[in-house]
């Protein structure tokens, strides 16, 4: 008798049960201690979720920075030595709206002094430095700038533009008008109108979503589900990321990126388990024995799929920004805490359901498509596909090739103000100075160099072509030997010419002379970057390649499904840069395009499509492998993947690509291009590469996608998906 017959025998309904594995053991264990679970899991939620309400107030607004740069360097020694005088000090714009008024008008007098007291104030803000004549007021005498110093750091200064900006703003009357600007308010705006818009189209997400999770499970009580994961999860990461706040700083976006993660992973994780839990249920009619086959086979999937995520999503934290370190540890956590509730909560629930699961079905879902619970519509795809390869798999490698010739020529650069929703003060205050002291105003450079060479560096910025004007040296009040010279650029912070002109700066001044400021710091992050997003992508894919080949076993099937993740991911980059870079669509979507996609998209979004693909590539590949232990026929392998998966996969992308996609209804443009570039790339991977290319490459690649080299058995540890 072969190993293949044998392992079909053991399957047979009438044998005896297979005794279940760590996982299987694990969900039998959490179905019958359901009330020590929910407790367990209500004192988490209650605990943790106490915090919550704090998350938005107690976040970081701050965190866009490369750390150990020079530019951070600046910003340090200006608010130690030079009175706060850093890139993150406030500027608050008072501009006369009449042309006969000028600031030595008592009315214009008497708006400067009110911002004057409301700015000392405030304990976060540091000295605050009156309009200078030549300097900080225009010279038709309409404009003036108050400089309030930093005294706290970038985070609490983005909280002090919070505070105000709208007080600032409410001092402007009888023909003055007020605005605060500067990098911190800038954050400020940025940070508040993306939260609004994200939590905006959450709220518009969430009735499509409970449409196509009825439609997908069928019932109603099956649909609460993947809800209940998320709330679960929601809540315990929130409650987290305030406590993780009290130990590093943590961006506001890591809340937005976990809710959305939670919502999607929970509706994944369950929709996986639910629909084996019923094929069990259906075979067995036992509740307990239904959820053992289930975490044994699809929970075991589902491990493998949340520790994908989170080592993608780990090497993040190699670029040395804390936004970037703080928003990924969020995500890892609201990981985290979803994959403990599927696999602790959910089979809980499910083994005390029962057959109650399908409690309040839909008419059409009341019978159940086969015998062993996979779709007889993907199992004839999955046949289609076995017969006819070519017809179906070289017009999506084309398509997908097509869509990804464009990376070649993707550009990127950190956002220009224009991001900011234009009646928002950093904004206007931004153009005001502009119109009042040029186009390089708001960038204005920072040197700081030691006293004794600050001549010869004045005369070197005054003598660079990129510079509009030097302002005097400023020697620190204390003994550090320090002197700050601010230079105006020629050039609005946003152009690539600035770049250029840092660049000769920092090669032409003085050996000690540090360059820095608000849009040098964008510079250098912009560099760190690209310096660290072929690391952050290597690694990702070298982890995501060595964990499915200790799953499935098999090199030549985690190759296949890690170059098919690459190559969905770079699609959606090209399908980016089409979009984003060069606007095709830009009007229908509302949005004016910046020449260039935002600068952290390549290596945060690189993690984060890769992490979603290989969820599917687990999925499917994990269902593959299960029927190819039973059977050792690679058709049965491949079929049955897609007649056991295929729906499961197909239901989940359509409800993620529908929540991704309602953030291209958001206003400001970072949300619209999170929504639309991790949109595509869920529907390019689960349409053209999960239901398509991956099968059709089992195909051709037949039995030795499954071989395993006599050397590799004795090395990797021994992984099943078969329950039998």
């Amino acid at each position: 008798m072969t190993t293949a017959q044998f392992t079909r025998e053991t399957a047979d309904a009438s044998a005896e049960p297979a005794p279940p594995g760590p996982l299987g053991r694990l969900g039998v264990w959490a179905t019958t201690h359901l009330r020590l679970v929910l407790v367990l899991w209500l004192v988490l939620v209650a605990g943790l979720g106490a915090f919550a309400p704090q998350v938005t107030s107690a976040l970081a607004g701050a965190g866009w920075q490369a750390n150990g740069s020079e530019s951070v360097q600046v910003r340090e020694l200006a608010q130690q030595h030079f009175g706060g005088n850093a890139s993150s000090a406030l500027q608050v714009v008072v501009t006369s709206e009449k042309s006969e008024k000028q600031v030595s008008d008592p009315a214009m007098k008497k708006v400067i002094a009110e911002a004057t007291a409301l700015l000392e104030a405030d304990a976060r803000i540091a000295t605050v430095v009156q309009p200078q004549p030549g300097a900080t007021i225009s010279r038709d005498g309409r404009t003036a700038v108050l400089l309030a110093g930093a005294g706290a750091d970038t985070n609490d200064m983005v909280r002090a533009a919070d505070d105000l900006k709208k007080p600032l703003a409410a001092l402007s009357g009888d023909g003055v008008a007020v605005h605060a600007t500067g990098a911190s308010v800038m954050w400020s705006d940025f940070n508040t109108a993306n939260h609004d818009s994200m939590m905006k189209s959450e709220m518009v997400s969430w009735p499509v979503t409970m449409a196509i999770l009825v439609l997908a499970f069928g019932s109603l009580v099956a649909a609460g589900l993947p809800l209940l994961l998320t709330i679960a999860g929601l809540a315990a990461s929130a409650g987290a990321l305030v406590l993780l706040n009290h130990l590093t700083p943590t961006s506001i976006w890591a809340m937005n990126f976990a809710m959305m993660f939670a919502l999607a992973l929970g509706i994944d994780y369950a929709l996986f388990l639910v629909v084996r839990f019923r094929a069990a249920l259906a075979r067995h009619g036992n509740p307990v024995r239904a959820v053992a086959e289930t975490m044994d086979t699809a929970g075991k999937a589902v491990a493998l799929s949340g520790l994908t995520v989170l080592v993608s999503l780990s090497a993040v934290m190699l670029v040395p920004a804390p936004a970037f370190r703080s928003m990924a540890l969020g995500i890892m956590l609201a990981v985290v805490f979803v994959l403990a509730a599927t696999l602790t909560l959910l089979p809980a629930v499910l083994g005390r359901l029962g057959t109650r699961i399908d409690a309040a079905a839909l008419p059409f879902a009341r019978a159940t498509p086969t015998d062993d619970g996979s779709s007889p519509r993907f199992t004839a795809w999955g046949e289609r596909l076995w017969r006819h390869p070519y017809r179906y798999g070289v017009p999506a490698l084309l398509v997908l090739v097509a869509l990804a010739a464009p990376v070649i020529g993707l550009r990127t650069a950190m956002p220009s103000i224009t991001v900011v929703p234009k009646d928002d003060s950093s904004r206007v205050g931004y153009e005001a100075v502009q119109q009042a002291f040029g186009d390089g105003a708001p960038g204005t450079l920072q040197i700081i160099t030691p006293t004794a060479t600050a001549p010869a560096t004045a005369k070197e910025l005054a003598a660079n072509q990129g510079i509009a004007g030097v302002l005097p040296a400023q020697p620190a009040a204390d003994d550090s030997g320090l002197s700050l010279i601010q230079a105006v650029p020629a050039v609005d912070p946003s152009d690539p010419a600035l770049a250029q002109t840092v660049d000769r700066l920092r090669h032409d001044l003085p050996d000690e002379a540090l360059v820095g400021g608000a849009a040098v710091e964008n510079l250098d992050l912009q560099t760190t970057l690209d310096a660290k997003t072929p690391l952050v992508m290597g690694v990702v894919l070298a982890l995501g390649f060595l964990l499915l080949l200790i799953a499935l076993q098999a090199p030549l099937v985690a190759l296949i499904g890690t170059v098919t993740n690459l190559l969905a991911t770079a699609a959606a980059f090209g399908t980016a840069r089409l979009i984003f870079q060069d606007g095709h669509g830009a009007g229908l979507l509302g949005f004016t395009p910046q020449g260039f996609l935002d600068g952290w998209a390549p290596v945060f979004f690189f993690a984060m499509i890769f992490a979603i693909a290989m969820d599917y590539t687990v999925f499917l590949l994990s269902t593959a492998k299960e029927h190819y232990e039973k059977t050792g026929n690679p058709r049965t392998a491949a079929v049955a993947a897609l007649g056991h998966s295929g729906r499961v996969i197909f239901a989940a992308a359509a409800v993620m690509v529908a929540v991704f996609f309602t953030f291209a209804l958001s206003g400001p443009l970072p949300p619209k291009e999170m929504g639309i570039v991790l949109g595509i790339a869920v529907l390019l991977d689960a349409a053209l590469v999960r239901l398509v290319l991956l099968p059709v490459l089992l195909r051709l690649t037949g039995t030795a996608a499954w071989h395993t080299p006599g050397w590799l058995k004795r090395v990797l540890p021994d992984i099943h998906f078969n329950h039998s």
